[in-house]
């Protein structure tokens, strides 16, 4: 019986012979970070899942498709053995302990030589954490770390990252920004905020956070870009980091690019975070999914900012008519009507049309149409910006869910 204590190592195993012993779940969740330290990893398994079979038809990874036999262990630096079968993995930890060779007996931890932590990565921090086997317990610490890190609350003295990093914050709930922008957020100096990204994460940055407003008010007043791309760099260059929190994705209608543009003539460096856009993350929160098999194969996504006879707009409008997949329409709310009138002439009235306001928010409401009485659908419920239209069979669907309606 070994100790209560294990000592904690990083092994490098680049290059390395690592022998997987079973080809299922366990190995299937083990492989990944075995092939990102670069070990020579081979599996030896009757059978495999698929996604052990992809890591191997990938080349990352090589597979004896047969039981486990002597000599599999010769030259291995580190041995997992991950059966099905006890007496499997019993004979593995033994032959290695035989060898002088670790190894992690996933059924029964404390029979073999060595334990796997729960793992996380943060910014370049690679954290394990044991429990003595008490494995829910170790998974629950490695989170809250891995949380606190994130959130800026568990202090992370790593270098200040430089210039400007382009945050995509996704729809608007707060969760749904990734992991790297809500990183970033919490070692912020300026936050340069829209109107449309999650706001709640701006309440708890720290009180030395400068939060500048560019927000974009539909028909209303609205920070310039040349504003927005001046306060960028100039907080950069005086050594400050600049987070820009964007609502969707930066590079979605989002002038992601411009900014990126103005940073690099002036020298200043810049991270590219994308995120969630609301194009397809708030009809999914609706129940409308943007494709569907046998329904939808292809998206459009297309810009409402002006009008489809506008001598300004970009869009071949008859073309869209034509196709049969789902057309989104953002910025849309005001043109609704003349958008469906021009899909209108390529595809039928009844075509049925979502229109989701304010989504993934605590406001979110959903409206029900077709390109027949959009128009008036919209002016009579109300709607408002920020709403996502979308137009296509695809928007008809949640209405045949029985648990949803």
């Amino acid at each position: 019986m070994h100790g209560e204590q294990h000592y904690l190592v990083g092994l490098d195993l680049t290059g390395r012979r690592v022998v997987v012993v079973g080809g299922g779940t366990v190995a299937q969740r083990r492989l990944p970070r075995l092939v990102a330290a670069g070990a020579r990893v081979e599996v030896v398994s009757p059978e495999v899942t698929p996604a052990v079979q992809g890591v191997v038809d990938g080349g990352e990874a090589t597979w004896q498709a047969r039981e486990y036999a002597d000599g599999d262990l010769d030259d291995a630096w580190y041995v997992l053995a991950c059966t099905s079968d006890p007496a499997v993995n019993a004979r593995v930890a033994a032959d290695a302990e035989a060898r002088r060779v670790f190894c992690v007996r996933a059924d029964v931890a404390v029979k073999g030589t060595a334990v796997t932590p729960a793992v996380g990565e943060h910014d370049g921090l690679l954290l394990g954490v044991l429990a003595g086997g008490q494995h829910r317990r170790s998974a629950s610490v490695r989170d809250g770390l891995l949380a606190a890190l994130r959130d800026g609350s568990l202090a992370d003295h790593h270098d200040q990252p430089a210039g400007v990093a382009l945050v995509g914050g996704g729809p608007g709930d707060p969760d749904l920004i990734t992991v790297r922008g809500r990183r970033l957020l919490a070692r912020a100096d300026v936050v340069v905020a829209d109107r449309l990204g999650p706001r709640e994460l701006l309440d708890e940055l720290p009180p030395h956070v400068e939060v500048v407003d560019a927000a974009k008010i539909p028909y209303g007043r609205a920070a310039t870009q040349d504003f927005i791309n001046a306060t960028l760099v100039d907080n950069a260059k005086a050594g400050k980091f600049v987070v820009r929190l964007k609502g969707g994705d930066p590079y979605v209608f989002g002038r992601g690019f411009e900014e990126l543009i103005a940073c690099a003539e002036a020298g200043v460096p810049v991270t590219v975070v994308p995120g969630v856009t609301s194009a397809f993350g708030v009809p999914a929160l609706a129940d409308v999914p943007v494709t569907h098999r046998g329904v939808a194969h292809e998206v459009v996504v297309v810009s409402g900012h002006v009008a489809p006879d506008d001598p300004r707009s970009l869009v071949d409008w008859d073309a869209l008519a034509r196709l049969n997949g789902t057309v989104v329409i953002l910025m849309g709310v005001e043109r609704a009507g003349a958008f469906a009138a021009a899909l209108r002439a390529g595809r039928p009235g009844d075509t049925p049309v979502s229109v989701i306001q304010e989504g993934s928010t605590r406001a979110q409401r959903v409206l029900s149409s077709t390109l027949d009485s959009l128009g008036d659908d919209v002016v009579a419920n109300g709607v408002r910006p920020p709403a996502i239209i979308v137009v296509g069979p695809v928007a008809g669907l949640a209405g045949e869910l029985p648990f949803r309606s």
